[in-house]
Parts: C-alpha cells; sequence; structure tokens
C-alpha cells in the first residue's frame, strides 16, 4: 500500500480554516445563508452553557463568610461588569448587567479554543474513528464571519428594542427623521439615511473586529504548526518557541476582544437611553 502524501503548506492551511458544513464541502470565512457550519454552531452552544452552569453554580453556593478562589474569581469579575454598567448605561439595568457578564465570558470561552493544539481535533477524530465523518473542523466560533456577525445581529436587536422602549415608536421614529440635523422635512431623508448608516456600521463593525482579530490569531497559529512540521530540529524548537510566545500573547487578545465586545455592547444599549 502506498504511504498517503503529506499536505502541502496550501492544503494544510485550507484543510485547517474550513468548516463542517451541511454541504460536506470546506467554507471559509463566507456568508451564505444556504450552508449551515454545524461547528460554528455546536462550539458556540457547548460553551454558551458551560458559561451559563459556572455562573449559576457561583450564585448558588456563594456564602457570605470568605469566599473561596472560584467565588472571588467571579466576585470581581461581576463587580467590574456592574461598575462598567453603571457608568454607561443610565436606566435599569436589571437585565442589562446581567447580559453584559454573559456576553463576555462566553466570548472569552469562544475565544479561549484557539489555545488549543490546531491538531487536536483531527488526532481526536482518528482516535475515535470520526475521521472517516468529519473531514473538516473549526473549534473557534468566533474566528468565523458567520458567528461573529450572528452575535452583532443580537445586539442590533437590543439596541432597536431599547430604543422602542425607552423612547416609544413615535420617539423613536421622530429620532431618526429628525436628528441629527434638524427637524425641518427638507432634511428628514438626509437624518434617516445617516441613522441607517450608523445602526449598520455600529452592527457590521462590532462584528468584524472580533472576527477579524480571532481569524488572524488563528492562522498564525496554524502558519506555527506548519514550522513544526519541518522535521528539522530547527523546526521544532522553532514551532515550542514561537507557539509559546504566541500563545502567551493571545491571552491578552482573548480577553481584550471579549471586553470590548462586552463594552460596545454596553455602549450600544447605552446610547439607547439617550435622546440626541
Amino acid at each position: 500500500m502506498a504511504a498517503t502524501q503529506a499536505p502541502t503548506a496550501g492544503e494544510y492551511v485550507v484543510h485547517h480554516l474550513g468548516h463542517l458544513t451541511n454541504t460536506g464541502k470546506p467554507q471559509t470565512a463566507i456568508i451564505d445563508f444556504s450552508i449551515i457550519n454545524f461547528d460554528t454552531i455546536f462550539w458556540s452552544v457547548l460553551l454558551g452553557a458551560l458559561a451559563v452552569f459556572l455562573m449559576a453554580r457561583a450564585a448558588r453556593h456563594a456564602t457570605a463568610g470568605v469566599p473561596g478562589r472560584f467565588q472571588a474569581m467571579v466576585e470581581i469579575l461581576v463587580e467590574m461588569v456592574e461598575n462598567q454598567s453603571k457608568s454607561i448605561v443610565h436606566g435599569d439595568r436589571t437585565f442589562i448587567a446581567p447580559l453584559a457578564l454573559t456576553v463576555f465570558v462566553w466570548i472569552f470561552f469562544l475565544n479561549a479554543m484557539d489555545l488549543l493544539p490546531v491538531d487536536l481535533p483531527h488526532f481526536v477524530f482518528i482516535a475515535t474513528g470520526l475521521d472517516q465523518y468529519i473531514h473538516y473542523h473549526r473549534i473557534v466560533a468566533t474566528a468565523d464571519l458567520n458567528g461573529a456577525l450572528g452575535m452583532a445581529l443580537g445586539v442590533f436587536v437590543l439596541m432597536i428594542y431599547y430604543n422602542l422602549k425607552i423612547k416609544g415608536l413615535g420617539g423613536f421614529l421622530h429620532e431618526l427623521f429628525c436628528a441629527p440635523f434638524g427637524s425641518h422635512p427638507a432634511l428628514w431623508l438626509a437624518n434617516l439615511g445617516l441613522n441607517i448608516i450608523e445602526f449598520v456600521a455600529k452592527t457590521v463593525s462590532l462584528g468584524m473586529r472580533l472576527f477579524g482579530n480571532m481569524y488572524a490569531g488563528e492562522l498564525i497559529f496554524i502558519l506555527i504548526a506548519l514550522l513544526g512540521g519541518t522535521a528539522t530540529a530547527f523546526g521544532f524548537i522553532g514551532h515550542v518557541i514561537a507557539g509559546s510566545v504566541w500563545a502567551v500573547f493571545h491571552i491578552l487578545i482573548i480577553t481584550l476582544q471579549a471586553f470590548i465586545f462586552m463594552m460596545l455592547t454596553l455602549v450600544y444599549i447605552g446610547q439607547a437611553h439617550e435622546g440626541h
């Protein structure tokens, strides 16, 4: 039997950037509503459930005495989010503060999957015999443009909801047509166009920022993994050093991106509480 030919660098990169889809073909960062990225959905739901479970567990086991390490960490996180939401959103934060906490923890978990070895899913599928069914799989849902924009669309829905809730339908429509240039009828179309552009720009930039940073980080990990596949001492040592350094630096990136997404969510919802 002939030995399986090792993939080229290009084939390796394309393979690791391919999604597990309903078409059976690799799909990268392309928005197509006829294609379902099962891996993005699976990891988003799983890590979202994990985030909710951990937060619920911390709430159930919270004590008034000296807190343990896990409770102390959660309390610090909750206090940080509460202080940020208090300074940005001037109104009822009963739902908004927990939402911001959920967004931060959920996106942090999703981003943290990028720290796992690039070839780990492939090795797991081989060990379990699933490699004959699953040929492509990505575990970083935020590095999928569909996933990142999906989260941004959720924030967009919240922006519209709070605009309607705080200002009412009439007040929201008045703001759309009469701000920021004025209420003269000749300026209505200009105001409406600018406000639509503002909502679209907020949503797209929110998703693209998260996607771009995580996609770039994932791609660097893949390139570092290629360095380790050169079968030379230099390649192995370079792979270990570069991978370790980038992983340490990437911890800052995954945390910062989760924080930025949370903060912008608060800012956009806070803006809905204010009028022009």
